[in-house]
């Protein structure tokens, strides 16, 4: 009996001793398991939390609303962009940001009529087609991917907003007047190092070419612009002037809003999609009811028009307190112009556009800018059409075209824009 008691003392033991071990060697297993478990995510806290005590953290798209906190964000950046920014680079991209009417045309023109640009009118119109009526704010995204491509000699892009994946030259939105496209060894038509108009029936019997061929010739300039009226916000941009492989710099184009208006009216039936795509990208707030809905003293198409200049003045104010506060790189790569300025002074502007996009002046293009400023009457009947025409009339025509009613609607909406740019406001008297 004592031996069985002993036997059974002893079993009770080894067991008792089994199971504290086992449930050692369960809590052993389960707490490393645990460790495993959360060792990625200490390491991931570790690597942020360093980053962001240690690090400067760089946003992928400029926080743009930092800029107004002065030289905070000019500090963080300029070191850093200050290689970026090199106007001696084999390759320069220029992109001359306008609204309808302002005369971009004509601004366009003087980098067409250059030997060394490859020029672009207005591409990101076949965006606005194609996904037509979207408003013109959910489509800058589209604008800027389109752009970026484009400037890279890229031309595939123009195929998502066609149905045919073999496009030509004939494609490109105002090929008929593009000097490339109608020069040697494209077309035998004109040749590059000759200025002058090109002429549509002229160009309109080039061969198409395959869009592949244009690329070619676009690789080939060391400069590439791109003329546009769809880009509603600057900042839209400053993604693509941090991009060191672009080294993009921006030429905008003001003008007188008031002949802007003017001459929107005067065009009015050909800009009343765009006019539209404009307004819809507004929610209909109380400051921009009164302009959404039709007035019945008008016809429909010169309201859509008329609203949508108040809306270009919004953007353009914006664009000019962007500019105003930001960093330094960014200034370096943008200037402002007048058309007033262009068309009343010429060369001196010819000259401080070529020298900004790293180009020559030459005594043929002296003469085309000259001749083009100094020719006779206001414009022709298509209003769309690059002539020459006498600078004053063009800049003055709005005081005859617009009643005292339009001037003043025009000089209330506009008024802080108009100050910006040093335009004054008409008085009775004047008028």
């Amino acid at each position: 009996g004592d031996k069985h008691n002993n036997y059974s003392r002893v079993y009770l033991r080894e067991r008792e001793m089994k199971r504290r071990l086992q449930k050692k060697y369960f809590i052993l297993i389960l707490g490393y398991s645990v460790l495993l478990l959360l060792i990625p995510y200490m390491l991931d806290y570790r690597s942020k939390s360093g980053h962001i005590k240690y690090g400067k953290q760089q946003p992928r798209c400029p926080d743009l609303g930092m800029w107004n906190n002065g030289d905070k964000f000019s500090n963080t950046t300029d070191t850093v962009e200050e290689s970026v920014v090199n106007r001696t680079q084999s390759k320069i991209h220029v992109y001359l940001h306008a609204t309808w009417r302002t005369g971009s045309s004509f601004l366009g023109e003087l980098f067409n009529q250059h030997p060394d640009v490859f020029y672009l009118y207005e591409p990101m119109w076949h965006i606005w087609q194609a996904l037509y009526p979207g408003d013109a704010v959910s489509l800058q995204g589209a604008v800027r991917d389109m752009m970026k491509a484009l400037l890279r000699c890229d031309f595939s892009v123009l195929k998502l907003y066609t149905g045919s994946q073999n496009i030509t030259t004939s494609f490109i939105f105002g090929w008929r007047k593009n000097k490339v496209i109608c020069s040697e060894p494209l077309c035998e038509a004109y040749k590059r190092n000759e200025v002058g108009l090109v002429q549509d029936d002229v160009c309109g019997k080039c061969p198409r070419k395959d869009i592949k061929e244009l690329e070619k010739e676009c690789k080939k300039y060391r400069v590439v612009v791109i003329k546009g009226v769809r880009v509603l916000d600057l900042g839209v941009l400053v993604p693509l002037m941090r991009d060191p492989a672009l080294n993009l710099q921006i030429i905008q184009l003001f003008r007188d809003p008031r002949a802007v208006h003017n001459s929107r009216l005067k065009s009015k039936q050909a800009l009343v999609k765009e006019s539209i795509q404009v307004l819809r990208s507004k929610k209909q707030t109380e400051k921009y009811k009164r302009l959404l809905l039709p007035n019945k003293r008008g016809n429909r198409a010169e309201n859509y028009v008329s609203s949508a200049m108040e809306i270009i003045c919004d953007n353009w104010l914006n664009d000019m307190m962007l500019m105003m506060n930001a960093p330094l790189w960014v200034k370096r790569n943008y200037i402002k112009i007048r058309y007033e300025d262009l068309v009343l002074h010429p060369m001196e502007e010819l000259k401080r556009l070529y020298t900004f996009s790293n180009l020559s002046s030459f005594p043929a293009m002296d003469k085309f800018v000259l001749n083009m400023t100094h020719g006779h009457g206001y414009s022709s009947d298509k209003p769309f059409l690059i002539s020459s025409r006498d600078a004053k009339e063009a800049i003055f025509a709005w005081r005859e075209r617009l009643n005292i009613e339009q001037i003043s609607q025009v000089e209330d909406y506009c008024s802080e824009v108009m100050r910006q740019l040093g335009y004054q406001k008409n008085s009775v008297d004047q008028t």
